[in-house]
């Protein structure tokens, strides 16, 4: 593990990094979905909570393989009536219980940080556990093909695999029907910092919901 993965799994520090930039980056999901019409969330890579503002009158559950976000997510959030909770365990092995499938399921900047085999693993598991009118929705970081600051930064990030955007798309369509992907931009002053990509996808019809 590198000085800088070691530094921003420290939720304190990881909080003020995506602070400034989180309201931003969710922009494109608050502009093309009723949120009001949520009944479950299913939050993956939830990080200490920051999407957990987003859907605090609905059912929502974070999960995280960090343990020490999932605790520091339960201590500033997780009284909300009972109805947010948060779980350290694997995305790609976690079960629903029967009933409790989810219609609304969000990735934000996540996939970056694994390769294409952990990618596909999750996202198939990911398609199990939607309802059948549910959606899956991610945001993710995309590797520009010129050179650009853009490009130097998603090199700079952290997570190992920012992606280009037909491969993103591709490995999202692999599990899930495209309902919308939209090419975004975050900027500061003017300036761009990072490409982001939008999708929103429903389960293929077809696959396994067991």
């Amino acid at each position: 593990m590198s000085i800088l993965d070691a530094i921003m799994r420290q939720p304190l520090v990881y909080r003020l990094w995506m602070g400034p930039f989180a309201e931003r980056k969710f922009a494109p999901i608050a502009a093309h979905n009723d949120l009001a019409r949520i009944h479950r969330v299913l939050d993956v890579g939830c990080g200490p909570g920051t999407n957990a503002s987003y859907f605090s009158s609905v059912e929502y559950l974070g999960i995280d393989l960090n343990e020490q976000y999932i605790r520091d997510a339960e201590r500033r959030l997780g009284a909300c009536q009972g109805r947010r909770r948060f779980l350290a365990v694997d995305a790609a092995k976690y079960v629903a219980p029967p009933g409790e499938r989810f219609d609304f399921v969000l990735v934000n900047s996540f996939f970056h940080h694994v390769d294409d085999a952990t990618v596909r693993a999750i996202l198939s598991n990911l398609s199990k556990l939607l309802t059948d009118d549910g959606h899956l929705h991610i945001l993710e970081l995309v590797l520009p093909e010129s050179m650009s600051v853009p490009r130097i930064l998603a090199h700079c990030d952290r997570g190992n695999f920012p992606r280009p955007l037909e491969e993103w798309r591709r490995l999202f369509c692999e599990s899930f029907e495209q309902v919308l992907f939209e090419p975004y931009d975050l900027d500061r002053g003017g300036l761009t910092l990072w490409k982001m990509v939008y999708f929103k996808g429903k389960a293929r019809l077809g696959s396994p919901r067991s």
